[in-house]
C-alpha cells in the first residue's frame, strides 16, 4: 500500500532551478532604489515566502509606502531573464511517473498566481498537476492555510499527505498542517536547519528525490 495519496511541491528550488536568478533579481531591485543591497544569504532565505513577505525581511530599512515600487523593479529583472531558466533535470520524468501511479499532484508556492500559470505555460507541465496555491490567494508560507486548502480541494487527508520543499518555509507549513514533508537540499536553504521539522527524507538531487518517492510514496 503507498504512504500518501497527495503530493505537494514547493516550486522554485525545488522543481524550478530559479535560486540564483531569483537572488539576483531581489539584489538588483534594492540598488535600483538605492538602500543597502542583501546579502547572497538573506536574499535566498526570502524564497518561498509572499513577495511582501519577501521583500520585508530582504531590505528591513525600506520604507513600507516603497514596497510596491521594490516590487515592481524584482518583477521587471526576473521577468527579464526567466527565459534562462528550467526544470531541475529529470523533474518532468518524475512528474510523469508519479502521475502514471496515480497520485494527486499539487503545487504550493510562494510566487504569484500570474507568475505561475506562466512558469506553467513555458515547461511542458500543464495538465500534469491537480490543482495549485500561490501566495497572493491565500496566506503565505509558514502558515498552513496553502496546504490546508488544497486538502479539503483534493479530498485529501493531513496523514495522506506529503510536502516537497526546499526551504524551512516549506517543512514549517507542513509542521503547522500536520503533514509529512520531505525536503530538498538543492535549493535556496541549507539543509542543517531542515532537522529541527523532522523531514521524513532529505534529498540531494532529483535522482534521489524520485528514488525515495518509488519506495515511501
Amino acid at each position: 500500500m503507498r504512504r500518501y495519496d497527495l503530493i505537494a511541491f514547493d516550486w522554485d528550488g525545488t522543481l524550478f532551478d530559479s535560486t540564483a536568478l531569483i537572488v539576483r533579481s531581489i539584489q538588483r531591485a534594492c540598488a535600483d532604489l538605492a538602500v543597502p543591497v542583501p546579502s547572497d544569504e538573506r536574499a535566498s532565505y526570502v524564497i518561498g515566502l509572499g513577495l511582501h513577505d519577501a521583500l520585508q525581511h530582504a531590505c528591513p530599512d525600506l520604507t513600507a509606502e516603497r514596497y510596491p515600487e521594490l516590487g515592481r523593479r524584482y518583477r521587471h529583472h526576473y521577468l527579464a531573464s526567466q527565459h534562462e531558466i528550467s526544470l531541475f533535470r529529470g523533474t518532468l520524468e518524475m512528474l510523469h511517473d508519479l502521475r502514471g501511479r496515480q497520485f494527486l499532484l499539487a503545487v504550493a508556492t510562494g510566487k504569484s498566481r500570474r507568475g505561475l500559470d506562466e512558469a506553467l505555460a513555458h515547461t511542458e507541465l500543464q495538465g500534469l498537476f491537480d490543482a495549485s496555491r500561490t501566495a497572493d490567494e491565500t496566506f503565505s508560507k509558514p502558515h498552513p492555510r496553502m496546504l490546508q486548502e488544497l486538502m479539503a480541494e483534493l479530498g485529501a487527508e493531513p496523514g495522506r499527505t506529503l510536502m516537497i520543499g526546499d526551504t524551512t518555509h516549506d517543512l514549517q507549513m507542513a509542521v503547522n498542517a500536520g503533514t509529512d514533508c520531505v525536503g530538498v537540499s538543492y535549493g535556496a536553504h541549507e539543509s542543517a536547519g531542515f532537522a529541527a521539522y523532522a523531514p521524513r527524507h532529505v534529498a540531494h538531487s532529483v535522482a534521489d528525490l524520485a528514488a525515495w518517492l518509488s519506495q515511501h510514496g
